[in-house]
């Protein structure tokens, strides 16, 4: 048997909509996501240039994706990037796609000068660590909208 290949990974495509949403879907755990919403915010980010969407493709199939932007600050005297969402389908997990993905978003972010990438996790601590992030501050949030 042969190893199955390492997934592309590239930037989103429209054509992509149905995939990603299908991803967003099974990845969302706070909120719904709403197709009609979903929609709107795709066409926004695919070619936003402070957005980054990128999808991990094998065998013409989207597996995963990495959402994330950039933006500038003072603390760190420069932009900074922020992953927003990052998924790989559950069936395909722990096959290096997710470390791929972040990957990408990281040579995405160093092409805009970002000093930094950060984000938020619930559930994949032992994954960022692994990937050699480190723990740096707590997260809160504040709903403005009930959904």
């Amino acid at each position: 048997m042969h190893a199955a290949a390492a997934p592309v990974i590239r930037p989103a495509r429209p054509a992509d909509e149905p995939a990603v949403l299908t991803l967003a879907t099974a990845f969302a755990t706070s909120f719904t996501v709403d197709p009609a919403a979903f929609k709107t915010g795709f066409a926004r980010v695919v070619d936003a240039p402070e957005a980054c969407l990128l999808v991990a493709e094998t065998d013409a199939t989207v597996i995963g994706y990495v959402l994330g932007f950039v933006h500038p600050t003072f603390y760190a005297n420069g932009p900074v990037a922020w992953v927003e969402e990052i998924t790989v389908d559950a069936a395909l997990r722990r096959t290096g796609t997710g470390r791929l993905l972040m990957e990408g978003f990281e040579a995405w972010a160093a092409e805009r000068d970002a000093r930094l990438v950060a984000l938020a996790t619930r559930r994949a601590a032992a994954f960022y660590l692994a990937l050699g992030y480190t723990e740096s501050a707590t997260y809160f949030r504040k709903l403005l909208v009930e959904r």
